[in-house]
Order: C-alpha cells, then structure tokens, then sequence
C-alpha cells in the first residue's frame, strides 16, 4: 500500500500580472506581425515558457545588434537602458516595451531623486537584467549595494542629499535591514516604504511563510536564474525548512522525500502552473497525494498593454 503524502499548495503562486502581460504581448505581436518577432533577452526567466514562445516564432537574442534591421522587436519584463533604447532606435527597430509597470516605477523614482539632486542608491542583485536596466535609466548612475552590510563601506557625495530605490524582486526581509541601515547611517535618506517591493513579490513570500509551518519539506517551482524563485526558496530554508528550487518535475529528487509525510509547492513569479500540477503528478509516483490549496491574497491587478497590442489582432482584421 502507497504512503499518504500530504501536499500543500501556496497561494497566490505563479505568474504575476507583469509576467501575464509580457507573455501576452510576445503572442500578439507574433499574431498582428508574422514571425519572427525578436525578443531582446529571455521574456520572463523561465526556459519552458521562452521555449513555448519559440516554438512560436519568438527569436530570443542577448543584445540588439543580433536584431536584422527593421525587424519587430520586444524588450523583456525586466527593463533594459537607456543604452539599449538607442541602439534600437538607431537600427529602426519598431520596438514594443513589455517592461513591467512596477519596474518602469523604479525607474521613474530614480529618474526623479536624479533631478532633485540626490545620489541614487540601488538596492539589488548585480548582473541582474532589472538591475543592468535600471542603472542604465537613472542620469549619474547609481551606486549598487546588495546587503546591509554594504552599506558601511558606502563613498557618498553628500549624506544630505541621498535616495534609495530597489529591485522589485528581492527579499522583503532582507531589503527592510538593508533600508534600516541606510536611514541609520544616513539619516535623511529618502526613499519607498519597503511595501514598495512589488505586490507580486510579498504576496508569494507571505504565501511561503504561511506553508512552510506546515509542512515538512518546501519545493519552489522556477528557475535558477529567477530572482523571486530563488528568494521564494530562501524564505524557507530562513524558516528551518529543507527547500529546493525546481526547474520542472525531472528535477525532483526522490531522496528529498525520505520520512517526509508533507510538502508545501509554490512557484515563482515566471513559472506556469503547469509546471506545479506536473511536479504534483511526480509526487502522486512516491505517494498517495492528499492535495489542499490554502487560503491567500486574491490578486485581480491587471496591467494594460502598450497601445500598440491593445486592440486584438482579429479586431483589427476584421
């Protein structure tokens, strides 16, 4: 007789409107324009969806004089610089922005401390595409720092005339110290809230949070290189849970299950729920799976498209 194996699901989990939103302007645009459509960087950081794209007619390149001239082309979720931005231009790419809103934000409060006169501090991971993209937006640049322990060796023009802003997709823990000890080392450091981190983000935290007391092992769905997946599965492993980061159910390890009687499965921002029912279909082979879905934020934030996508392709032949 199979094992009873308790599986709890976060919610929310799984894409977030500014991920729907990139993902739904790569298909239209491959609809109203043909392919290929050029995508300047992975869309979204998920391999299964950039491939659903691809197979599409998506053509995923890592800079834009990989773009033929003229060609209809698609900056990524995370944002890019202002550096890209006129490349493109000069290569006449007719270029559609599947920016997230929440990222544009960002740029914007940097762009306006920059105007004040204030030195801009991000906060965020460096190398990160959201990162590269917003230290590209803000005129003087900014100085980067990852951790509150950065903040000590900080060289600043003038203490009093100093802001902050973050990555959208970092930990809220993490970046609350990081804002603590900027405002105690620089005391009119001006800045957001740290509920500014995207909705997105602290929902699915929270969510893990909520999990992880409840069960005995924590798996994140999304991939390596997504930056709220990889915070998501830290969230547990800070709670004294074991927790894995999982491309898809292939990467499971069975060993992870030993004397485990309960699992709690979320997914990151990018990652599509078909990967989590697939994951629980893997479980369902080392147990009887009892599913319960818990009880979370209801997210109903839908982001327009750009003018461009706006009408449907269908509409527009009819």
């Amino acid at each position: 007789m199979k094992r009873s194996l308790k599986v709890l699901l976060a919610s929310p989990r799984g894409f977030c409107a500014g991920v729907e939103r990139a993902i739904e302007i790569v298909e239209r645009a491959l609809e109203r324009y043909g392919p290929p459509v050029f995508v300047r960087h992975e869309i979204v950081h998920n391999k299964h969806v950039v491939e659903s794209l691809r197979a599409k007619g998506a053509v995923f390149v890592e800079e834009v004089s990989d773009i033929p001239e003229g060609a209809h082309t698609v900056f990524s979720a995370h944002g890019v610089s202002e550096v890209v931005e006129n490349a493109a231009k000069e290569r006449n790419l007719p270029v559609i922005d599947a920016t997230c809103p929440l990222v544009s934000k960002v740029h914007k409060e940097g762009q306006n401390h920059a105007k004040k006169g204030r030195e801009v501090i991000l906060i965020g991971h460096a190398g990160h595409p959201e990162v590269e993209g917003t230290q590209g937006r803000i005129p003087g640049g900014v100085l980067l720092i990852t951790t509150a322990e950065d903040v000590a060796s900080l060289a600043v023009r003038d203490a009093n005339k100093l802001s902050y802003v973050t990555q959208t997709t970092l930990s809220v823990d993490e970046t609350r110290d990081i804002i603590d000890a900027l405002k105690k080392r620089f005391p009119k450091i001006v800045g957001p809230d740290v509920k500014d981190i995207c909705y997105a983000t602290q929902n699915r935290q929270q969510a893990v949070r909520d999990l992880a007391s409840q069960v005995d092992l924590l798996l994140v769905v999304g991939a390596s290189n997504s930056s709220n997946s990889n915070r998501l599965r830290d969230v547990g492993v800070e709670l004294g849970k074991p927790s894995y980061l999982v491309e898809d159910a292939d990467s499971l390890d069975p060993s992870w299950l030993d004397g485990v009687s309960s699992v709690g499965v979320t997914a990151g921002a990018s990652a599509p729920e078909e990967l989590v029912q697939g994951l629980i279909q893997r479980l369902a082979d080392f147990g009887e799976v009892e599913l319960h879905e818990l009880a979370g934020v209801d997210e109903s934030i839908i982001f327009k498209l750009p003018p461009e996508l706006a009408v449907s392709a269908t509409a527009t032949h009819a």
